[in-house]
């Protein structure tokens, strides 16, 4: 087992401490891919784990992604950056997209929060 990084702690920290206002939701889009190659951080990426891509968010840190069209939500630890393409929030790999439910249409809206935050499907509006 490994332990979280100074900087995914504070992640963590500053999500659980954000006030209404500030709120710890990220709304977009979420598509997943089957990499097999290394990942940002380092490790060997593997379609059958339960990480992703995120653009910021330090390495280690847990987020919980919702799929807004079904209510289906998993937590993910992110491993790599990404996505690069617009509108796009989070790469899953292609395990967490089959527990959420978008396998075949390869993308879907999807809230990104804390894990411990159990957004409903109208997380986004």
């Amino acid at each position: 087992m490994t332990r979280p990084s100074y900087a995914a702690l504070l992640t963590t920290l500053a999500l659980l401490l954000a006030t209404p206002a500030q709120a710890a939701t990220q709304c977009g889009k979420a598509s997943w891919y089957a990499m097999t190659s290394k990942t940002a951080s380092g490790e060997r990426a593997s379609p059958n784990t339960m990480t992703a891509a995120h653009r910021t968010l330090p390495f280690g840190t847990k987020v919980r992604v919702t799929n807004q069209r079904n209510g289906r939500s998993v937590i993910l630890r992110i491993n790599d950056r990404g996505p690069f393409v617009k509108g796009r929030v989070i790469d899953v790999t292609k395990k967490a997209a089959a527990k959420l439910g978008f396998l075949n249409s390869g993308w879907t809206r999807v809230a990104v929060t804390s894990p411990d935050k159990k957004p409903g499907r109208r997380a986004c509006g």
